[in-house]
């Protein structure tokens, strides 16, 4: 399994970001993945996921109505459209997957938003 993020960068707040996330090894179709951040001295925390199935998705609070998933099975690609960005957001995003009951995870890309 192998998971590659991109798309981090420097932006300024309420500027925006697409991350993508390009998956392989295993049968991207079945899996749900999900986005996470982790803030510098705080914990991993789980932002965005899209099902398998019906592509129904789930955000965290703090970026409902400003981040949207998506995925493109074909491309076996996740995104993540960050939008109106605040300094709060500065952190590395990882994306991932379950299987089993082993988790999976990028190596992350950095986002950094100026205030």
């Amino acid at each position: 399994v192998q998971l590659v993020e991109s798309g981090g960068g420097v932006v300024q707040a309420g500027g925006s970001l697409r991350l993508s996330c390009v998956a392989s090894g295993f049968t991207f179709d079945d899996y749900a993945i999900g986005w996470f951040h982790q803030a510098p001295g705080k914990e991993r925390e789980g932002v965005s996921c899209i099902s398998s199935s019906d592509g129904s998705t789930y955000y965290v609070d703090s970026v409902k109505g400003r981040f949207t998933i998506s995925r493109d099975n074909a491309k076996k690609t996740v995104y993540l459209q960050m939008n109106s960005l605040k300094p709060e957001d500065t952190a590395v995003y990882y994306c991932n997957i379950k299987v089993g009951s082993t988790n999976y995870w990028g190596e992350g890309t950095l986002v950094t938003i100026s205030s």
